[in-house]
């Protein structure tokens, strides 16, 4: 007889990251309990209210603060942003765009044109070394002929 499994569960934590929220946002009794696989399916199947004003609103995880600002963690902390901040100070940076927003988006923007190019050099270097792989084949089927 097999003993009855236990359910899959993780820390607040871990389950405020997959919900894209910040867990010192949360209720109390979110941050003090586990959370298990199949009530996390249901938070993200149908938000409670709060989930939805916390992704709405914030404050925001620096990680949705960087993807909402087109930069990257590591240009949050250049720019002197450490703190969470909320979907009004956000907008509120993107219309005003201080320097080093400007500077750190700009940055972002080379680095995804540079990650496109090699990324097209790599298809172009496998496309060349296929085509020859057939041809050599086609060769030596010819040769054993």
């Amino acid at each position: 007889m097999t003993p009855a499994k236990t359910p899959q569960t993780m820390k607040p934590a871990t389950a405020a990251k997959k919900l894209g929220v910040l867990l010192d946002a949360t209720p109390a009794d979110f941050q003090q309990g586990t959370v298990s696989r199949t009530e996390l399916d249901e938070l993200l199947a149908t938000p409670p209210e709060w989930v939805v004003q916390l992704r709405l609103n914030g404050p925001h995880p620096r990680q949705i603060v960087a993807s909402k600002l087109g930069v990257t963690i590591s240009g949050l902390a250049r720019g002197g942003v450490t703190e969470p901040l909320t979907t009004a100070e956000i907008q509120d940076l993107l219309a005003n765009r201080p320097e080093w927003l400007v500077r750190e988006r700009a940055t972002q923007a080379e680095v995804r044109r540079e990650a496109a190019r090699v990324k097209q050099l790599n298809e172009e270097k496998a496309r060349k070394a296929a085509h020859l792989a057939r041809q050599e084949s086609q060769r030596a089927a010819a040769a054993s002929n």
